[in-house]
């Protein structure tokens, strides 16, 4: 590796998709992938011991996502650079990870070129986001309505997403490494954050905001 190069780990749980970005990243002069992991838990422990100068991150994985290995990361290196890809077109993961520390956002239906791009942008210091997702940011804010993603710390979104995928309160626990009872807890504050009473009510917000489609694990 030269000097001068940039070295990146990428996080996705299809190694498939994973050996295609890396195969357009390698093109790029200065560029090295250093690492790869395939879920959250990994990602933290593999940036910790090759601290890489960006991760780039899906978000949708099994166990640990990515909003919370965002968090975990940036948590542990302030300084860390994190640019999402993934294929969650909801405003909502768009604000929580740039809320987590991520740099940057693009979808996996942009071009290649969009992902370079933002790699370059999060390396000389810019928020990158693809347009498509620059527009669902948009609308989101024109809409006025309160959504999680406005009201949910990341520690809370990930237990929503864990939730959501019909994880029990003890399966939550285990992946996040919290006790039953803190997982009980953030529960009824996600409702009483949310305005909803009951199971029932949390499933109808997420199909409204649109967060409940977008989170089988492993799907994206």
């Amino acid at each position: 590796m030269t000097e001068d190069s940039r070295s990146i780990m990428l996080v996705d749980d299809h190694a498939i998709v994973r050996e295609g970005y890396r195969a357009v990243l390698e093109k790029q002069p200065g560029l090295r992938v250093v690492a790869e992991a395939g879920d959250g838990a990994e990602a933290y422990r593999l940036f910790k011991e090759r601290k890489p100068d960006l991760v780039i991150m899906d978000l949708t994985m099994a166990g640990i996502g990515g909003v919370e290995a965002i968090r975990r990361i940036r948590q542990w290196d302030p300084q860390a650079s994190v640019l999402v890809f993934t294929m969650h077109q909801n405003a909502a993961f768009a604000v929580q990870a740039i809320r987590a520390g991520a740099r940057g956002y693009v979808t996996k239906t942009s071009p290649p070129e969009a992902l370079v791009r933002a790699v370059f942008d999060v390396f000389a210091g810019r928020i990158a986001l693809s347009p498509d997702i620059d527009h669902e940011l948009a609308l989101s804010r024109l809409a006025g309505e309160a959504v999680a993603a406005e009201v949910l710390t990341a520690r809370e979104f990930e237990v929503l997403r864990l939730l959501l995928a019909e994880r029990s309160t003890e399966e939550i626990a285990e992946t996040l490494h919290l006790s039953p009872k803190t997982v009980a807890n953030l529960r009824y504050l996600i409702k009483g954050k949310l305005g909803v009473g009951s199971d029932i009510e949390l499933v109808r917000l997420a199909l409204r905001q649109g967060l409940l489609a977008q989170t089988e694990l492993g799907g994206a």
